[in-house]
């Protein structure tokens, strides 16, 4: 039946009239051939499906023929304060301090008198002028939103679900040693 599926290339449609096609993963570095995959296990936690590609691990199982792989993304936004001009420019400062030092140490490492006093130097120069710098452009960007962001967020993506599949030609040997253990 699978065969039949995956000779004639049919593709059934998924919810919301997207077409949803056979499983498959990106295959191991050491095999570029890329294989039809099936499902053998779903979980709501990342770290159950953890759970069983180790324990088919510790089976002998060849592991390099499983992946785990997210479904179902959602895009989750955490507010973490408020957004004020204080606040834009501490966020500008810190955005910009760690680019400016690896800059002046990049330009004081190539120095060919003394370079670890001029490398440290113009590192600590780079950061205080990337700080400012930093700090500036993060108040004009605030500035320009106009109020409509008045608050500071991290954005996460997060997959509800976690599928563990494997190579069609070993899957029915997978779903045997998660179901007996032997």
């Amino acid at each position: 039946m699978i065969e039949e599926r995956r000779d004639t290339g049919k593709q059934a449609a998924g919810p919301q009239g997207r077409v949803a096609s056979d499983a498959w993963s990106p295959a191991s570095p050491a095999d570029p051939e890329q294989r039809p995959r099936r499902p053998i296990g779903s979980f709501t936690r990342y770290e159950d499906a953890e759970r069983a590609v180790d324990r088919l691990s510790d089976l002998g199982f060849p592991v390099d023929r499983v992946a785990i792989i997210g479904q179902d993304l959602q895009t989750v936004e955490q507010v973490t304060g408020k957004m004020d001009y204080p606040r834009a420019a501490w966020r500008g400062a810190l955005s910009g301090a760690v680019p400016g030092a690896l800059i002046g140490w990049l330009f004081g490492i190539f120095s060919w008198v003394n370079p670890l006093i001029a490398g440290l130097l113009l590192a600590v120069y780079g950061l205080i002028i990337g700080a400012v710098i930093g700090a500036i452009v993060g108040i004009i960007i605030y500035a320009l939103q106009g109020g409509r962001r008045d608050f500071a967020s991290v954005v996460m993506m997060r997959p509800q679900r976690f599928e563990v599949v494997v190579d069609d030609d070993v899957a029915d040997e997978a779903v045997r040693l998660l179901a007996t253990g032997v």
